[in-house]
């Protein structure tokens, strides 16, 4: 067994351990394998171990690599979204993660509409009140949520966060409860289903799963440390 299929074998042990502790089905989890930066032999190798899933971040690094990769696989926008790039990730990427604010998402359901398209996204709430960080306000979001809803090229999956950086794993809990929370609101008072809550990553996804994530974003801990030269960058 190759590092990364015995990565991923015990990513899906954790996954199950997590959902047992809250007692989840482990298939209510998608683990998203996040390749960015690693190349397309990273990849093969990864679905060949039958991880299906992956997040990509840039448009530039990933367009080449999935060229030469199996057409059953499912790609997910996990980085933040440029308006002059959206033309061209909606033909590629079904699922995007960070819509950051109504201008974007507006934007977004016009082109998709232009292209024919419904694509699946996640509205991405800054839980920390980070400047460093994109993503609606909670207050926010409950202001903009009336007008997010009538964008029907839209399919509005849920919410994402990337919770401030702690200590610890257990640091992030309090934020993975948050955003939660404010799913659950939104259910409430729109009369709508968030069912999805994208959150954790390779450090904290075991947290999110007991507060309830259906999606979780891993990398390092599938890949190993980011050390691979991708169109002039280094991971």
């Amino acid at each position: 067994m190759s590092d990364i299929a015995a990565n991923l074998q015990k990513i899906r042990d954790q996954i199950e351990r997590a959902c047992e502790i809250s007692g989840r089905s482990p298939n209510s989890v998608q683990l998203i394998a996040v390749s960015k930066t690693f190349p397309a032999e990273a990849i093969r190798e990864a679905a060949e171990a039958g991880q299906l899933v992956f997040g990509e971040s840039k448009l530039q690094e990933a367009e080449p690599k999935m060229e030469g990769l199996p057409s059953k696989l499912q790609w997910h926008f996990i980085g933040r979204i440029q308006r002059n790039k959206v033309r061209k990730l909606l033909p590629l990427f079904p699922f995007l993660h960070a819509i950051d604010s109504f201008r974007l998402a507006e934007y977004t359901s016009v082109i998709a509409e232009e292209l024919g398209l419904f694509p699946q996204v996640f509205l991405q709430v800054n839980v920390g009140g980070e400047l460093s960080k994109g993503g609606f306000e909670p207050t926010e979001l409950e202001a903009e949520m009336e007008k997010l809803l009538l964008l029907k090229r839209l399919e509005i999956q849920g919410l994402m966060a990337i919770p401030p950086a702690g200590p610890d794993e257990e640091s992030a809990r309090k934020w993975f409860i948050e955003l939660r929370e404010l799913r659950d609101r939104m259910e409430e008072k729109f009369g709508v289903k968030l069912p999805g809550l994208s959150m954790g990553m390779s450090a904290d996804f075991r947290i999110a799963i007991e507060e309830g994530a259906t999606h979780v974003r891993v990398g390092s801990a599938i890949f190993g440390g980011r050390r691979y030269r991708v169109d002039g960058e280094l991971g």
